[in-house]
C-alpha cells in the first residue's frame, strides 16, 4: 500500500513543479504543452484499453466492469458540473477584463521589473487583482477535488501490479504539470508571494495520494472490489482524456498534440 501512496505523492508533486516553472520562467511553449498533454492522454487510453478493462472483466464480469466504468466516468462528470475545470482554457471568464493569462503574466513581469528599476507602470485595479486571486484559489480547489478519483485510479492499478500503478502515476504526473501552471498563473498576476503560490499548487496535487490510500485500503478490505475499482479507474481516466487532455492539447498545437497522443498510446501499449 505505502509504495503506491509514495509513487502517487510524486505524481501529485508534479502540480507544484508546474507552479515552479511559471514562477521561474512563465508559461512554456504551446508546442511543448501540447506534446505533454498528448502523451498523458495516449498513456491513459492505452492503460484503460489494454490493462484496466480486461483485468476488471477477468476479476469480475461484464456487468461489474460496465457498472464500475460508468461510475468512474459519472463521478468525473459530476465533479465537472459542481466544480468545472476552468483550466480547460487559459482564457477564463475571470480574466476577461485583462485578456488571457499569458498576456497578464507578461504585464505582471514587466511591472515587477519596472518597480525594481524605479519606473512606474499602470497597475491592475483592485477588482482585477481580486478576480485573479479568486480564480487561482477556485482552480486549486477544483483541481484538488478532481485529483481524488485520479488517486483512486493509481490505487486500483497497484492492486493489480506495481508496474501498472506506476504507469498510471506517470501519466497523471504529465497531466498535473500543466494543471499546476494554470493554477499558479492567476495567483502570480494577483501579486501572491511566489512561495505561497507554489504551496497552494502543491497542496492541490497532494490530494492525489489521499485518493490512492483510500483506493488501496478498499481493495485490501475486499478483494472482490479490485475488479470494479479497475473499471472505475478506466472510466475516470477515459473521461479525463476526452474532456480535458485532447481538447486542451489541440487548443495549444494540434499537430504536436496528435504526435504526443500517438507516442503516449504506443508507450502505454509497450509498457
Amino acid at each position: 500500500m505505502w509504495e503506491s501512496v509514495f509513487i502517487s505523492t510524486l505524481a501529485g508533486l508534479a502540480t507544484g513543479v508546474g507552479a515552479i516553472l511559471v514562477v521561474l520562467f512563465g508559461r512554456p511553449s504551446r508546442r511543448l504543452l501540447s506534446v505533454m498533454l498528448g502523451i498523458a492522454g495516449g498513456l491513459m487510453l492505452a492503460i484503460s484499453v489494454f490493462e484496466l478493462l480486461p483485468e476488471a472483466t477477468e476479476l469480475g464480469n461484464h456487468t461489474t466492469t460496465v457498472v464500475g466504468f460508468i461510475f468512474g466516468a459519472g463521478l468525473m462528470a459530476l465533479l465537472d458540473m459542481v466544480l468545472p475545470h476552468l483550466h480547460k482554457n487559459l482564457r477564463t471568464p475571470e480574466v476577461g477584463a485583462i485578456g488571457n493569462l499569458e498576456g497578464a503574466l507578461h504585464t505582471a513581469s514587466c511591472q515587477e521589473r519596472d518597480r525594481c528599476c524605479g519606473q512606474r507602470q499602470p497597475a491592475f485595479d483592485i477588482g482585477q487583482m481580486a478576480n485573479m486571486y479568486y480564480c487561482g484559489l477556485f482552480l486549486a480547489i477544483g483541481i484538488g477535488l478532481h485529483n481524488l478519483p485520479e488517486g483512486l485510479a493509481v490505487g486500483a492499478g497497484y492492486s493489480n501490479s506495481a508496474a501498472l500503478g506506476a504507469t498510471i502515476a506517470l501519466s497523471l504526473a504529465l497531466h498535473n504539470i500543466p494543471e499546476g501552471m494554470v493554477t499558479a498563473a492567476p495567483l502570480r498576476v494577483a501579486g501572491v508571494n511566489k512561495w505561497l503560490v507554489i504551496a497552494i499548487a502543491t497542496a492541490a496535487g497532494l490530494v492525489t495520494p489521499i485518493g490512492t490510500f483510500i483506493g488501496a485500503l478498499l481493495t485490501s478490505i475486499s478483494p472482490g472490489f479490485i475488479g470494479i475499482s479497475m473499471a472505475f479507474a478506466a472510466g475516470a481516466m477515459i473521461y479525463i482524456v476526452s474532456d480535458e487532455l485532447i481538447p486542451q492539447s489541440h487548443e495549444y498545437h494540434c499537430h504536436a498534440a496528435n504526435f504526443g497522443l500517438v507516442a503516449g498510446f504506443i508507450l502505454g501499449y509497450m509498457l
